[in-house]
């Protein structure tokens, strides 16, 4: 198994509005594109474990033509409001680093 830090070109996260945080997985080639998207590992479940929110909340997309997996899921504190940590939303891609993803 290989974790998505390994298996992503770009593995990054930014807002997407002041209320939502955009997900972003990026790949090399092809194979490895298919084989995350494939897996069935990235779902609403695991991703609304992660983040704390409801499966109904979150959104997964793939984009063929890109290689790439967009995941949307809402902020828990709106971006500049009191108590954020993370104005640009730069840093919440934390979570899907060591996500296991099988062969």
């Amino acid at each position: 198994m290989a974790t998505l830090s390994e298996l992503t070109s770009v593995l990054r996260s930014k807002n997407a509005g002041a209320l939502l945080c955009t997900l972003d997985l990026m790949f090399g080639d092809e194979t490895t594109y298919e084989r995350v998207r494939d897996s069935g590992v990235i779902n609403p479940e695991l991703i609304a474990s992660l983040y704390q929110v409801s499966q109904n909340e979150v959104s997964i997309i793939p984009y063929d033509v890109a290689m790439a997996i967009k995941i949307t899921v809402p902020r828990l504190v709106p971006s500049g409001s009191f108590g954020d940590t993370d104005v640009y939303g730069a840093q919440q891609h934390g979570p899907l680093l060591t996500i296991e993803i099988p062969d």
